[in-house]
């Protein structure tokens, strides 16, 4: 037992890391998650160097970085399942969608819910092939942290998800 115990910290400090940062991102916002900007990068990269002598503390072995993962791991694993089981689990942790923009018209409820712009509205439209606002019907921030659009008399719809580059190859 005192040769587990050490590990069993480890994985507790972690899931008490994942667990903080989850509660975090929510607070401030989930827009961070689907469209990076070089400081959500930044700020990513950075959040995770500082957490990680917090789960490991001074053991960098194997073992207790498999020890911090495992930990993660089985967290990761309990919340997708409780995401899956419970819509109240799930609206607390991810939220809800927000209405954007209904017929045309930016709703301004929806831009402070969202912690949005208009100039961001306007530039996420504009990916889904529509000129201007006024010409969406309805324009959705998913709990995703995606956009949704509608068109065209609610004919056409386009959800824009920001993709890696792919590589063109000749058959």
């Amino acid at each position: 037992m005192a040769l587990i115990y050490p590990y069993l910290i480890i994985m507790l400090k972690s899931v008490s890391i994942y667990v903080f940062i989850i509660v975090a991102i929510r607070l401030f916002g989930k827009k961070e998650i689907s469209q990076l900007s070089v400081v959500d990068l930044v700020f990513i990269l950075l959040i995770s160097n500082s957490v990680q002598n917090a789960m490991v503390g001074n053991d960098t072995s194997v073992r207790g970085g498999m020890a911090a993962a495992l930990g993660l791991f089985i967290c990761n694993y309990i919340f997708r399942f409780l995401l899956y089981r419970s819509k109240k689990f799930s609206q607390t942790l991810e939220g809800e969608r927000i209405v954007l923009v209904v017929d045309g018209e930016l709703l301004k409820e929806g831009l402070k819910d969202a912690k949005m712009t208009e100039d961001e509205v306007a530039m996420a439209v504009r990916e889904h092939g529509v000129n201007n606002i006024s010409e969406a019907n309805l324009v959705v921030l998913e709990v995703d942290g995606n956009v949704s659009v509608l068109s065209e008399g609610f004919s056409k719809k386009s959800v824009v998800r920001r993709k890696k580059p792919q590589t063109m190859h000749n058959p």
